[in-house]
Parts: C-alpha cells; sequence; structure tokens
C-alpha cells in the first residue's frame, strides 16, 4: 500500500507541499466564500462541485506527472490548433461574463480556451528556445519565431480579455529573457511595449464612453452571447471605466457609491476589518456583499479571516513554487524541460501577483483569479495540469553530472 502510495506521489517534494496547501486553503476558503451560492440552494453543493473539479484536476497532474518531460513537444501542434479553434469559436459564438466572450460550451461542459492557449504557448516557446540555443544564448530567430507563433493568440486573447493578454506577454518576455535572447532584442521589445501600452491607453481614454456602472464591478454577473459583437476593442468602455476608477482621487466613506464599486469597496472593508490577526476561518462577513469573494477577490477574503499572516503564508507558497522550480529548472541538462518548467512556474506566480493586487487595490480590476485557490473548472484544472509538467520535470528530465552529485551529497 505505501508503495502505491509512493508511486503517486513521484517528483519533487516541496511541489507537492506547495500543491497540497494550496488546495487545502482553497477548499477552506472557497467553502467560506461561497455563501452568496448557497443562499437559494443546497448549502454543500458548490464546494462539493469545487472538490470535484480539484479531484478532476489532481487525477490529471497524476497523469502529466508520469509522463516523461522530453515527450511533451509532440502536443505543441494539436494544443495550438486546438486552442486556435476554440479561441476563434468563444469570439464569434461564446458566452458572455460581464461583457467579456471568454467561454464555450461543448457538450455540457463550460470551457475557458484562453487558459489552454497559455500553456500551448508556454510550451511552443519552451520548445523554440531549446532549439535555438547556441553558446552565447538564444539565437537572433528565436524572437521572430515566438512572436510568429503567439501574435494570433495574442490578438485573440486581447479582444476578449486585456489582462490575460498582458500576462502571457509577460511571462512569454520573461521567458525570453531566461532564455538569453540577444539583448537588444528584449530592449527593442520593452521599447515597443511601451509604445504599445501608451497608444492604448490614449485609445481608451479618447474614444471609450464612461458608463454609468461599472461593468466588471457591479453585484451582477451577466451572460449574454455575442456573436453580434466581433470589433476589436469591444470592451474599451469597461477598459476606461477601470482605469478612470483606479486612478480618481480619494472619497468620503459617505459618499462611496456601492452601486458602481461594490467589489472594490467591499473589499477594502474585508481587508480594513481584518485587524491584522484575522477574524478566523469562516467568520467573513463582506463574503455576503463581494460578488466575486470565491474567485477574482478571495485574496481579500482570505486576509479578512486570517489576517497579514495568513495572507503572507499564501504569498509565500507562490514564491517557494517559482524559487523551487528554478532550483529544478537549473539542474536539468537540456535546455526544453527547464524553459518549460520555468515558464508555467511564471504564469501562475504572474497571475497570482496580479490577482492579490488587484486584491489590495494596487492595480485596476480585473478577472484574474487565484491559481490554484480561486473557485474555477478550467483555471483550476489546467493549474493542475501545470503542476503536473512541473512535477515530470523534476521526476524525469535528465540532470546535469553536477547536480547530480550535489543530489547524492544532500542525501
Amino acid at each position: 500500500m505505501s508503495k502505491k502510495i509512493t508511486n503517486i506521489f513521484k517528483g519533487d517534494k516541496v511541489i507537492w507541499m506547495v500543491f497540497l496547501f494550496l488546495c487545502l486553503i482553497s477548499i477552506i476558503e472557497v467553502f467560506s466564500a461561497s455563501s452568496e451560492l448557497t443562499y437559494k440552494g443546497s448549502y454543500l453543493s458548490p464546494i462539493a462541485k469545487h472538490v470535484s473539479l480539484l479531484f478532476v484536476g489532481f487525477c490529471c497532474m497524476v497523469v502529466n506527472l508520469n509522463i516523461q518531460c522530453r515527450y511533451f513537444k509532440l502536443f505543441i501542434f494539436p494544443l495550438l490548433g486546438l486552442s486556435a479553434i476554440t479561441l476563434i469559436m468563444a469570439g464569434f459564438f461564446g458566452e458572455s461574463v460581464n461583457g467579456a466572450g471568454r467561454w464555450i460550451t461543448i457538450l455540457g461542459i463550460t470551457f475557458q480556451p484562453s487558459e489552454m492557449a497559455k500553456g500551448a504557448l508556454v510550451l511552443a516557446t519552451a520548445s523554440i528556445l531549446s532549439a535555438t540555443q547556441t553558446d552565447k544564448g538564444a539565437d537572433a530567430r528565436a524572437l521572430k519565431w515566438v512572436a510568429i507563433v503567439s501574435a494570433v493568440y495574442i490578438y485573440l486573447i486581447l479582444r476578449e480579455n486585456l489582462s490575460t493578454a498582458l500576462l502571457l506577454c509577460a511571462t512569454l518576455y520573461m521567458m525570453l529573457f531566461i532564455g538569453r535572447c540577444p539583448a537588444k532584442q528584449l530592449g527593442l521589445i520593452a521599447g515597443g511595449v511601451i509604445a504599445g501600452v501608451a497608444l492604448l491607453l490614449i485609445i481608451v481614454l479618447s474614444f471609450g464612453k464612461t458608463p454609468e456602472a461599472v461593468k466588471g464591478d457591479s453585484p451582477q454577473t451577466v451572460q449574454t452571447t455575442h456573436s453580434d459583437e466581433n470589433s476589436f476593442l469591444r470592451r474599451i468602455d469597461t477598459w476606461k471605466s477601470r482605469i478612470l476608477n483606479f486612478n480618481k482621487d480619494d472619497v468620503a466613506p459617505q459618499k462611496y457609491d456601492l452601486d458602481k464599486n461594490a467589489q472594490v469597496a467591499y473589499a477594502n472593508i474585508a481587508i480594513a476589518s481584518s485587524n491584522i490577526i484575522g477574524k478566523g476561518p469562516g467568520n467573513s462577513e463582506e463574503r455576503d456583499f463581494l460578488s466575486q469573494a470565491f474567485s477574482d477577490f478571495i485574496y481579500a477574503i482570505i486576509i479578512e479571516e486570517t489576517g497579514i499572516e495568513g495572507a503572507a503564508f499564501v504569498a509565500l507558497l507562490y514564491i517557494i513554487l517559482l524559487f523551487r522550480t528554478g532550483r529544478i529548472a537549473n539542474r536539468c541538462e537540456n535546455n526544453f524541460p527547464a524553459f518549460l518548467a520555468m515558464g508555467l512556474a511564471l504564469l501562475m506566480v504572474n497571475q497570482a501577483l496580479f490577482n492579490m493586487c488587484v486584491a489590495v487595490g494596487w492595480v485596476p480590476v480585473t478577472g484574474q483569479p487565484l491559481p490554484l485557490i480561486s473557485k474555477g473548472g478550467t483555471s483550476s484544472i489546467f493549474n493542475c495540469i501545470y503542476m503536473g509538467v512541473i512535477l515530470s520535470v523534476s521526476r524525469s528530465a535528465k540532470k546535469r553530472p553536477d547536480a547530480e552529485a550535489e543530489s547524492s551529497e544532500a542525501l
């Protein structure tokens, strides 16, 4: 029996511990934060569904960690093709949540294509960087191929979810830096990105309308189809509202409009009322008013219930994940598994950092969930898959001779 359990928990033990802690926190906090979903239904239904999705993700994770990491290259073209098809389907026929068409339904299963596209692009970028490596770093052609492969996918994601596209671009840029692309090229990319963001801000602020209520921040979640709304920048009004709300001057509490800024307001109340030490798990009060307490703003509920200590512990888990993956990648003899593991770790940690910054009011409101903690279907399963790939690299990637010697000495 113990041998069977050992065979399941293969790979780096620290990564496993981080994964199990994040899942445990997720179950506790989602159960606590789902009061809105249980108001008119079964009290256990939301958490039962969430636990079942985590179990499905766990099974996918176990399958992936038992695949030799060199075989992941075989999935590049199938994943890129499937991602392109589903992103196009989502753009034309998908269901809209808060005005963003990001979801499609296949065989009764709601699916978020951008989650698969992110992993596919990280996988493709890792393959390109490893194939173009020289003694001095990546060949100058690496950037061209990464740009060609990723351009269409980033565009399809951008027109529905600006924050996801920007986080994906940041992850790919970091992978190019880790892959030792020429410094001149990296500098040109940084300059181009700054110019592009500035141009986009000018367009948004100049042509976007300011609606009376911010769609993305209202307590209601509206689902519609948008087959007739396929123009680029169709969410320009929402982007402008979020930017203006983020940059506005401080408002007296009695003048704060809870109808227009409900999520931000209640998230701030949740954090401020934590009193450093927190109210204890399950004792949140703002979960009843915060519409996305179990998803986009779950970090605010974690702070309210567990205080600064709990918030710091959650942040520390993601930091450990990043640095431990870095150590695993540094021990790899071949470049592909090293770049792949680091790309997936950066993808999850960047998203986690962004979610935390939204919760504490450091960046404008977006729809980014907290990886492996927020309630979600596609996101939870794909993040489990990413963890499985990292564990596969830790288990099956060929190690450098000096790394193997270090491991032997440590034992």
